[in-house]
């Protein structure tokens, strides 16, 4: 916490230097409005104790939806919501004794799990450059992890569940580089913590397109890949090393 209360200071100073720099940011006030379809593919392991067991996850499309807030008043940082939900199942045939709900299952069991996981990122940031050609944004993230969990023993049909919930403080980024004279740009963005034994990633990057630029609307669609980490250590009594990533397409409304 020390180290990320240091780079939001950092952030608020930096803020305030380039406040008066940019180019064409919006002269009051500027809303950003988006989605994305997200092909997932989950990989990892969960348990309510040290021994995770690990299961194979179907491959999921999820969504993700967006809405950020820009103006011009100096220091007061700009502000942006995401949800993210990544909803999936799998099986798996245990190798080792597992722990999950308060049930122990034996080895060899064979197990079926539905995962219900939603994220919702709370985020303060400011434009540290904002020009034609480069933006770079950066600032903290207040991202709220909820999830459920539940197995089930497909021979006695015996089930346990569990669910999750809290917020974790993450620093935040984004960069976008415009391709001179034309409508095309790159971007990356993504929040990242590492404290403990918590360990939270969230990245993607993808190509966009300006289908429409004009004073009343910009229209740009998407294409990338995101990825995202989510290892838990003692969550509400939850384990967790998760990995979900693949490609998205997403559309986004500039007003």
């Amino acid at each position: 916490m020390n180290h990320i209360t240091k780079i939001g200071c950092a952030v608020l100073a930096l803020g305030a230097i380039s406040s008066s720099a940019h180019s064409h940011a919006d002269t009051l006030l500027g809303v950003y409005a988006g989605g994305q379809m997200w092909a997932m593919e989950t990989e990892g392991a969960f348990a309510s104790n040290n021994d995770l067991a690990t299961f194979n996850y179907d491959d999921e499309r999820n969504g993700s939806y967006y809405l950020a807030v820009e103006h011009f008043v100096p220091l007061i940082p700009n502000v942006k919501v995401i949800q993210t939900s990544m909803d999936t199942n799998g099986d798996t045939n245990l190798s080792g004794e597992f722990n999950f709900g308060g049930q122990d299952y034996a080895i060899n069991t064979s197990l079926r799990t539905d995962l219900s996981l939603t994220t919702t990122d709370y985020i303060l940031y400011y434009e540290i450059l904002d020009n034609d050609v480069v933006s770079i944004d950066v600032g903290i993230n207040a991202k709220n992890i909820d999830g459920e969990i539940s197995v089930l023993d497909e021979q006695s049909n015996s089930a346990s569940d569990a669910s999750f919930s809290g917020y974790v403080p993450m620093v935040y980024s984004r960069a976008e580089v415009g391709l001179p004279f034309t409508s095309w740009s790159v971007f990356a963005e993504g929040s990242y913590l590492s404290f403990d034994d918590h360990t939270i990633s969230d990245m993607q990057a993808a190509i966009e397109y300006r289908a429409i630029d004009s004073l009343a609307l910009n229209l740009n669609f998407q294409l990338g890949y995101r990825s995202m980490n989510i290892e838990l250590d003692d969550l509400d009594s939850i384990n967790t090393e998760l990995d979900f990533s693949g490609v998205f397409a997403g559309v986004e409304f500039h007003f």
